[in-house]
């Protein structure tokens, strides 16, 4: 008997089918189509068994679909720009281009050796220019309809670097790559205009039937839709409004101080002269907390009076402006209306600087007026010390303060947002290039379409401080206006990785194409990606951004659809030691070793059937073990029984052991179908396969040879192989050709049931006498309640039981039990 090795047989394999190219789509196809699309990955390196799972779970659902008859798109390709490889151009002295490449190289091999059925000639990396050109084109389309803009924000400044640093680069406060002292500047960013759409955003969701409902949750919060009033509080002593947003206008006469953020422009202008030393003291000691840490509840309230007073509009009052470290410059104006008596951050903060607290919304069952508060009270209730609106219930006044803050013209009803406009624009060089010059004559120009791609300098040196070598760089800083041809200086600053992965869903339609990012025509054939798979830490950003994305090109009428994604598939980590997988915790199990050990389709199988795949999950040396057990055995199985196929005959009629044996097969081939088409349940479905592995090998060790059903045989083994085949796909072919077939068995069809062998001759029937179970018995498929209710009397036990007793009830259900009540 030839001897399970995988070794021997899955390159062998992984040869052929990319010489065949097997996995090559087409866009014109009679085929319906199906597109299979899982996130793709940054290279930064080699691929864990971690990684291996969502690339399998995808690669599952592409291999069944084919066999189901779908013109099938399964591509991969690369979100290649990004921090970590200008990192280690600094710190390694290898380009950044060498290095994305280089790691490009060795996860293009690991999903290879996996058999990952990727059409590779579709592969794209969003680091080279004809992609990255498209990039910048749709810049421009977003610029020319006003979604791409430039304006101040707060970033985290190195001034020892001399350069803009992502929050992750902050520790402790502190430049990760020199240790001075991150300090927050006011620079001018691009944005992309995301909250023009913010209401679609949130309303389409509930179009998105086939996402996870945590899933939509999370980005529903994120938009952070609200209702409610923009107050304008003047400033004492100065010619100036700041606008307030509150959703609890009802309050505003609780309100007895204003807090800003940190981040707050308005801060320089609001300092009095002798706190400008202690506000700045109170910014750079707020530089060093993480900013959406310090606006929990739980965290501890600091800030500093800035000297300067606003006046409540609907009492007159002054009120104190303060800086607090609980205040985010990225929700609303950055200034709040505080109201300690109903909130529970001004509470605390409050307290801490001796500020008054005014109840205005009081409890109905006990009243808080008179008393210390203890916490604030932040229920409805009844308005109190509120003008006209004293002895009104909270709730239903609501709308009336609105309005007569609008009549009064202190503001007006407002809807707003939480979420913020996408800052696109990093001061790096690993990325690519804004098409935006800059003329001393014409201002701010875009980059004719005509002039793209803006190229990235690859023959660039790097300043070990991080500073982007694009600065300096005097090669692709002078250019000429494209209105005016005069001389002009380039935007320095590159986009957002995440612009990069916003559409590249897209390209994967016509990645070859060269006058345009993609055929309309063709992405309406192929779009909304049918499955589309990846880790729920991209809930918002990435999944957001590509939403948004897909809204503006709808209207540009560039696309047919209005979201991109149809079926969205969160897929759970998998765990060793208690964590999550990382070489700094050397808990990382290698898909080579692994491979080496058991074989791809070993490790392919066991990924999926370590649990739920949308749960996380806990890797096991011995479970791996146990799946290489199980194809060892259907191996072997079906070693013993090729050699006896081949003069195999007309089966005849059916005995019970074989149609029980023909029953097994086509109900797993039922429930393995099920399991695959609905919630991806693919460790259930394996579970299937190893029972009907397990009827196979009873029926050729209990039957002898001689009397063995080889036509049969053959059904069962083929049609075994054909469901092993999207798990196992090397050994499914290496058996598949030791039955004789010359056919690929990754070009078959999936099997159909056969309603007719599910049916059963005999039936087990149950019968309970008083509710114990008495007996048990097999009769005929199919007698009628009488039929099998004179049975069940006719049995020696059940006749010794209901002897000289009333029969006083009898319930049949057939096929099924006998239920007697007897006393």
């Amino acid at each position: 008997m030839k001897e399970f090795i995988p070794a021997d047989f899955e390159k062998k394999w992984q040869e052929v089918w990319e010489k065949k190219e097997i996995y090559k789509c087409s866009n014109e196809s009679d085929k319906p189509n199906y597109y299979a699309l899982v996130m793709f990955p940054y290279p930064s390196g080699t691929l864990h068994v971690g990684h291996v799972k969502n690339y399998v779970i995808g690669d599952v659902i592409a291999r069944y679909k084919r066999l189901k008859g779908f013109n099938v798109l399964h591509p991969m390709g690369f979100d290649a720009f990004g921090l970590p490889a200008e990192n280690a151009a600094i710190e390694k002295s290898v380009p950044p281009e060498k290095w994305t490449h280089k790691n490009i190289d060795i996860i293009v091999s690991q999903l290879k050796m996996l058999s990952i059925s990727y059409d590779w000639s579709r592969r794209i990396q969003t680091c080279t220019p004809d992609y990255y050109k498209w990039t910048q084109y749709l810049f421009l389309k977003f610029y020319e309809k006003g979604l791409a803009y430039k304006k101040e924000a707060a970033v985290n400044w190195c001034p020892k670097c001399n350069t803009v640093l992502a929050n992750e680069q902050v520790v402790d406060g502190d430049c990760e790559r020199c240790g001075t002292q991150v300090e927050l500047k006011q620079l001018e960013q691009w944005f992309f205009k995301i909250t023009d759409y913010a209401e679609r955003l949130l309303t389409d969701l509930d179009k998105l039937d086939e996402w996870p409902e945590h899933v939509k949750t999370m980005q529903r919060n994120w938009i952070g839709k609200s209702k409610g009033a923009q107050v304008g509080f003047e400033i004492a002593g100065k010619d100036m409004k700041i606008d307030v947003y509150t959703t609890r206008p009802d309050t505003l006469w609780g309100v007895t101080f204003m807090a800003l953020a940190p981040e707050s422009p308005l801060l320089d202008e609001l300092t009095h002269p002798e706190k400008v030393d202690e506000v700045k003291q109170f910014k750079e000691k707020v530089t060093k907390e993480d900013r959406f840490l310090r606006t929990s509840e739980e965290y501890e309230k600091e800030g500093v009076f800035l000297g300067t007073y606003a006046i409540n509009p609907v009492n007159g009052e002054k009120i104190p402006i303060y800086v607090a470290n609980y205040i985010l410059m990225e929700y609303g104006t950055g200034a709040i209306m505080a109201v300690p008596a109903h909130d529970t951050r001004d509470f605390e903060f409050a307290k801490k600087y001796n500020i008054p607290i005014r109840v205005v919304i009081d409890n109905e069952d006990e009243s808080l007026l008179g008393q210390e508060l203890k916490a604030p009270y932040i229920q409805p209730g009844v308005m109190v010390n509120s003008g006209p609106f004293s002895g009104m219930k909270s709730a239903q006044a609501l709308p009336k303060v609105i309005e007569w803050v609008k009549d009064n013209g202190m503001g007006e009803g407002s809807t707003q947002y939480k979420l913020r406009d996408w800052l696109i624009s990093r001061q790096r060089y690993w990325g690519a290039p804004i098409p935006i010059v800059y003329c001393e004559k014409c201002g701010m120009v875009p980059v004719n379409e005509e002039d793209l791609p803006v190229k990235l300098p690859l023959d660039v040196k790097f300043d070990p401080s991080g500073k982007s070598p694009l600065t300096s760089d005097e090669r692709f800083l002078n250019t000429t206006c494209p209105k005016c041809s005069g001389p002009a200086r380039r935007e320095v600053d590159t986009m957002d990785t995440f612009v990069d992965s916003s559409w590249y869903y897209l390209r994967f339609i016509n990645p070859r194409m060269e006058d345009k990012p993609f055929s309309t025509e063709d992405v309406n054939k192929w779009l909304p990606v049918n499955q589309y798979i990846g880790g729920v830490e991209h809930a918002i950003l990435h999944l957001l951004y590509s939403r948004f994305v897909t809204k503006v090109l709808y209207d540009l009428d560039m696309v047919g659809f209005e979201e991109p994604f149809k079926n969205l598939f969160t897929q759970g980590m998998i765990y060793k030691d208690g964590h999550k997988m990382s070489k700094s915790k050397g808990n990382v199990v290698s898909p080579e070793k692994m491979i080496a050990d058991y074989g791809a389709d070993t490790l392919r199988m066991y990924t999926l059937f370590m649990g739920p795949p949308e749960k996380d999950t806990e890797w096991n040396d011995k479970g791996i073990e146990g799946v290489y057990r199980f194809l060892k055995r259907v191996w072997s199985s079906a070693m013993t029984i090729i050699p006896h196929l081949e003069d195999s005959t007309e089966g005849g009629i059916l005995a019970k052991p074989e149609k029980d044996l023909r029953r097994k097969l086509h109900q797993m081939i039922e429930k393995i179908t099920k399991d695959i088409e609905l919630d991806f349940h693919f460790n259930t479905a394996i579970s299937g396969m190893m029972e009907l592995t397990n009827e196979l090998h009873d029926y050729t060790t209990n039957i002898a040879r001689e009397k063995w059903n080889k036509p049969l045989l053959r059904e069962v083994l083929e049609k075994l192989l054909i469901l092993i085949s999207p798990f196992a796909p090397h050994m499914a072919e290496e058996l598949w050709h030791e039955l004789g077939n010359e056919t690929l068995i990754v070009e078959q069809t999936w099997p159909e049931v056969d309603r007719a062998a599910l049916k059963v001759d005999e039936v087990q029937i149950v019968v309970q006498v008083n509710g114990k179970i008495r007996d048990k018995f097999m009769i005929s498929a199919g007698l009628s309640k009488e039929e099998t209710e004179k049975v069940a009397f006719e049995r020696e036990r059940i006749a010794d039981l209901t002897k000289d007793k009333t029969i006083k009830k009898v319930i049949v259900v057939p096929n099924k039990i006998v239920n007697i009540v007897a006393v």
